[in-house]
């Protein structure tokens, strides 16, 4: 089964679709469907996955729906914690693109971390929230791992080389389950300059991405051909949602493994205008860190080898640290 392309915009900028259907028979097919979007495009949808499963996905949504419509003050007993990359927090990040904070809340869970203070407890959540984020973040996982290990092969290591990099029992695991929720701005008119999630590229080796038919406001901007660079191009490309499918991006941690081969692109969510789909927006992300003590470098050494937990704070610093300087000036303090 052939991939396919969608023209998405006036500039016929093409995001790949790749179909899983049959994905032990057809991985040589998929693996070089899947290779050349990373190389060319950055991001590429999946469909026709057997897991997570439509149902599955329609089932997350339904509980992070009900998670964010609890009273501040219990979602606030989670606050988050960077450092730790976990607990739920409210237009506080703010993205260096746009020094504003993005409009939505969100809380980010942890596997390893699924039995302590670091999530909500279960008289702080709705019933069953546990045991369907587990699940879904198994699930999420092994579809990850899969995606990785084609990754792996190119680069010349073995084939189970980023599974042995994600091991997500391990107290040392990044890697990172998102659950999001965009406010309701139904009839409010914001200032071009606010978005709903300003530019940013991801700090992971793989995102995947889930969203619902009808929330649309995802887009993506080529042009960056380095991990370390800003580098942005002017041209946008919207990204339909459609629920079932999984918008898959490299993150900035695969592209200085791959030694700036994958391409780690900027993205956004934008703020609709009065007239438009203003209604709560939401989406749920699976953000595949490597564990902090695995080292990274690429098979051409074309980066200094740095542990993943270094990776990731130099990735922060990178991004943010202009954003703190700013507020130490002027005498406001981090989130």
């Amino acid at each position: 089964m052939a991939a396919s392309t969608e023209e998405l915009d006036c500039k016929q900028r093409m995001i790949p679709r790749i179909s899983l259907h049959n994905f032990d028979e057809r991985k040589d097919e998929i693996s070089t469907q899947i290779l050349h979007a990373a190389e060319n495009s950055g991001f590429f949808i999946l469909e026709d996955q057997i897991s997570p499963s439509v149902s599955e996905i329609e089932e997350i949504f339904h509980i992070a729906e009900k998670f964010f419509a609890l009273p501040e003050s219990v979602k606030a007993k989670n606050p988050f914690k960077r450092l730790e990359n976990a607990g739920w927090e409210m237009n506080s990040q703010i993205r260096p693109s746009t020094g504003l904070p993005d409009q939505k809340e969100s809380i980010q869970l942890q596997y390893h971390h699924r039995n302590s203070a670091f999530w909500p407890s279960d008289e702080d959540a709705p019933e069953g929230f546990k045991e369907a984020t587990t699940s879904f973040m198994e699930k999420a996982h092994v579809l990850s791992m899969k995606l990785l290990s084609i990754f792996a092969v190119a680069l010349g290591f073995s084939e189970d080389f980023f599974d042995k990099a994600h091991i997500i029992n391990r107290s040392d695991a990044q890697s990172t389950l998102r659950l999001l929720h965009y406010h309701d701005i139904t009839g409010t008119q914001f200032p071009s300059s606010y978005w709903r999630a300003g530019a940013h590229t991801d700090f992971d080796c793989l995102t995947l991405l889930f969203q619902r038919t009808g929330e649309d406001g995802l887009e993506i901007c080529p042009g960056r051909e380095a991990h370390t660079s800003f580098g942005m191009g002017d041209q946008w490309t919207p990204v339909k949602a459609q629920t079932g499918e999984i918008v898959c991006n490299i993150g900035d941690m695969l592209m200085a493994w791959s030694d700036d081969r994958f391409k780690s692109l900027f993205h956004r969510v934008r703020c609709p205008g009065v007239g438009e789909h203003q209604h709560a927006r939401y989406s749920i992300a699976y953000f595949n860190q490597a564990n902090e003590i695995v080292e990274i470098q690429g098979p051409l050494g074309k980066y200094p080898t740095m542990t993943a937990h270094q990776y990731i704070r130099d990735a922060v610093n990178r991004n943010y640290g202009q954003i703190e300087k700013m507020r130490a000036e002027s005498g406001n303090s981090a989130e």
